[in-house]
């Protein structure tokens, strides 16, 4: 029998974080990297100029506590319009989660980082359109699409599966966009954009906690109560505060859910700008 206190919910913070587009998702991850987390980021967006430019701004000799690897599946156009040439954004991002190696960089598995690092899905949206690309490349005379709504949703419903598990032993944050669906009595609920539409309500369940960036009037925070709009969660709502300026929000966030690392000296660590890595 295993006691209630042995619980390990306070071991790893697995995060969703959602956002309409502008509302600060990749720029508040800045704080994280001032508080001493070391984020490894599957970036599917290329959209990380936000984060570049405040993490120079408010910790610039930590800059090097964050590794990323950018992954996005090249275009052509013909007569039928953009397609996607060769789809491997989604297996190369799987191969990423199994082992983070590429050209000379390699820092082993992402389940074994341990407690001082977040792995960061940025997002969440990006990644289901690379599922969706994948899945019709696998089976291209599908007569019916949702063949491949249906392929690529149990793929990305898999991955979550995986980086939410009691065997990935890192820190996890998920940002997805957001979805606004109208129930059937007329009221909106928010849900991660994932692919399709019935994913959205599911990926909640994977996690604990779930945050929602907003952006009202120019005021930018981080809300963690649930609202009628969204579900938002967290397994300390007794401490937690309902809302987090933007600027410290997530550093805040995790503050109360356990211990930050305990920070390197950074009297000799280098300035020098992120580098765009691809695959």
């Amino acid at each position: 029998m295993t006691k209630l206190s042995d619980h390990q919910s306070n071991e790893f913070t697995k995060l969703l974080l959602t956002g309409d587009s502008g509302s600060g998702k990749s720029g508040a991850l800045a704080s994280l990297v001032k508080a001493g987390y070391k984020l490894r980021i599957l970036d599917m967006d290329n959209g990380l100029d936000p984060l570049k430019t405040f993490v120079m701004k408010e910790c610039p000799t930590l800059v090097d506590n964050v590794e990323f690897c950018t992954l996005r599946d090249n275009y052509t156009t013909g007569a039928a319009g953009p397609k996607v040439s060769k789809p491997k954004a989604f297996v190369n991002a799987m191969k990423m989660l199994d082992h983070w190696k590429y050209d000379d960089v390699d820092l082993g598995k992402p389940c074994d980082w341990g407690p001082d690092v977040i792995f960061v899905l940025d997002s969440l949206s990006f990644f289901s359109d690379a599922a969706f690309d994948w899945a019709e490349s696998m089976n291209p005379s599908a007569k019916d699409p949702r063949q491949w709504f249906y392929s690529a949703q149990q793929a990305v419903e898999s991955a979550l599966a995986l980086l939410t598990s009691a065997s990935f032993r890192t820190n996890v944050i998920v940002s997805a966009h957001v979805r606004y669906t109208d129930n059937p009595d007329g009221t909106k609920k928010g849900y991660p954009n994932a692919i399709g539409s019935a994913l959205g309500p599911t990926i909640p369940r994977y996690f604990n906690h779930w945050a929602q960036c907003t952006n009202k009037a120019g005021k930018r925070t981080i809300q963690t109560a649930a609202t009628s709009m969204f579900d938002l969660k967290n397994t300390k709502p007794f401490e937690m505060a309902n809302t987090y300026d933007l600027s410290t929000g997530l550093a805040d966030f995790f503050a109360v859910l356990r211990e930050p690392p305990a920070k390197e000296a950074t009297a000799v660590a280098k300035l020098k700008a992120l580098t765009l890595k691809r695959i």
